[in-house]
């Protein structure tokens, strides 16, 4: 019954099946641009080593040292990378890229690359952080624009760190995180593979594979009944789902599928939004994330089994349920969740 009231909604209207138009694109670019110089509050969650490392956010990260935290200020330069790069006309005046120009330069980058081979902070951000960053090389390394092509070699150094990180983990990582929260390897792996995939990075991608494979391939009956935590941003069954859609062939990934959630095949399947309470908590608030994360995830799998055709309708009422909210929220929640309503947005 939960399946045909949210048809009769979309069908009355009250469900707005969004799309990324113009207008959605410049609502959401604000976020990110408002945020990336925002100093403070500031979340570092680095390992102190001496007291010579307590430094501002800025003189330890130049590059990423906005919108709250390290993660947060990576996927904010990739939402603006994207739409800049669809939406051009965002930028008429220049200003923002002269932000990217100012704070993307190679001896930034020095700075931030040299963090990441600190003893102490050799895991700093992964693998969450990690894969944001090769979102953000992707769309650089795939923009025809002059300024982007220079970005993405000044970024390279980093990227190039992160994925060999990436390789002298995976073999170390006998079990997989199953959170519903930064650390989830499913997540990780997905953003990570679709660099690799971009960049055509053939040893990483089957690696990548490989491991997924390994982690998940005997995975069976995930209970979605769980779900949400109650600061969850990620569904760890969704994660899963998508990961392997995309390390699997279609034959393949539906015999997985139905052995994993069996019933995602009922075409009576229904799933609720999470609700927030209070758009101020910063924990609470990651709940609306989780709408947008799961609308990508069911987006993404029903492109791959078609059959599925009805896991859209799902996608789009989560993804209507908190992109409304988003603009005027809280910084709490607008210093990060517009780049998972972007992600969820252009996955339909």
């Amino acid at each position: 019954m939960k399946k045909y009231f949210i048809i009769f909604l979309l069908f009355c209207g009250y469900v707005n099946a969004q799309t990324l138009d113009l207008q959605q694109a410049e609502k959401i670019f604000r976020l990110p641009v408002h945020c990336i110089e925002v100093e403070y509050p500031n979340k570092l969650g680095q390992v102190l080593g001496s007291t010579d490392e307590l430094k501002n956010p800025k003189e330890l990260r130049p590059v990423f040292y906005g919108c709250f935290d390290w993660h947060s200020a990576v996927h904010g330069y990739w939402s603006i990378v994207k739409l800049l790069k669809d939406y051009p006309q965002l930028d008429n005046s220049g200003e923002v890229r002269a932000i990217l120009n100012r704070n993307i330069t190679p001896e930034n980058v020095f700075v931030e690359s040299a963090f990441f081979e600190d003893y102490n902070n050799r895991n700093f951000e992964r693998t969450y952080g990690w894969a944001w960053l090769f979102q953000l090389q992707s769309e650089l390394y795939s923009w025809d624009d002059p300024d982007a092509q220079r970005w993405n070699q000044t970024l390279k150094p980093l990227a190039d760190i992160l994925v060999g990180k990436y390789k002298e983990y995976l073999p170390k990582l006998y079990y997989p995180i199953r959170t519903g929260q930064h650390d989830n390897t499913a997540f990780g792996l997905s953003l990570s593979v679709d660099y690799a995939r971009c960049t055509g990075d053939k040893e990483f991608e089957q690696l990548i594979t490989e491991h997924a494979i390994r982690l998940y391939g005997n995975d069976v009956d995930c209970n979605l009944s769980y779900e949400p935590g109650g600061n969850d941003f990620l569904s760890p069954c969704l994660e899963e789902a998508l990961l392997m859609s995309k390390v699997l062939d279609t034959k393949e990934y539906r015999i997985w599928l139905k052995n994993f959630l069996p019933e995602i095949f009922n075409p009576g399947f229904s799933l609720e939004p999470g609700e927030v309470s209070d758009r101020t908590d910063g924990h609470l608030v990651h709940l609306d994330g989780l709408n947008f994360s799961r609308a990508t995830c069911l987006y993404i799998i029903e492109k791959k089994l078609p059959e599925l055709e009805y896991l859209r309708t799902i996608a789009d009422h989560h993804l209507s349920y908190s992109l409304d909210n988003i603009t005027d929220d809280d910084y709490m929640g607008s210093h990060w969740l517009g780049s998972f309503a972007l992600y969820a947005l252009m996955n339909k």
